[in-house]
């Protein structure tokens, strides 16, 4: 499929995600923390995911943006296997955090245990489910 437009929004975006990178980089550095923005406080303890996820980001725009179809594509069976696995993961962490009662805060917000409860409930099925279309496909 190819999109050039697509492939140029791409590139424009990951300039963009290197901006906000190198801003959470400044702040970092210039003790910049606390701040708020939009009524929500950052402090420097979002420094870290703050990095990984522009990282993570820019990787995945710059792929796309300028090497999309370049590469070998993933068979279906392969992906859904790596997927079921995720959701394997996934699910796993809801069960000992179930197990344990260990508590969540997202952004100053406690988390309730029963969101856990959802979490295994949804992961467990799509993990099945992708196991199950993988094991249907032909090999």
């Amino acid at each position: 499929m190819e999109n050039k437009l697509l492939h140029e929004l791409a590139k424009f975006a990951s300039g963009l995600v290197v901006g906000d990178f190198l801003c959470g980089w400044w702040l970092a550095t210039h003790n910049g923390f606390p701040f708020s923005f939009l009524g929500i406080t950052f402090t420097s303890d979002v420094v870290a995911p703050w990095m990984v996820f522009d990282i993570a980001l820019f990787i995945i725009l710059v792929y796309y943006g300028w090497h999309l179809g370049n590469g070998p594509a993933m068979q279906e069976r392969t992906f859904l296997l790596a997927i079921g696995i995720i959701f394997g993961i996934v699910t796993l962490v809801h069960l000992i955090r179930i197990f344990t009662g260990a508590d969540l805060a997202i952004f100053g917000w406690h988390t309730p245990l029963w969101i856990s409860w959802i979490g295994a409930a949804i992961g467990t099925f799509l993990s099945y489910m992708s196991f199950h279309l993988a094991a249907t496909l032909k090999k």
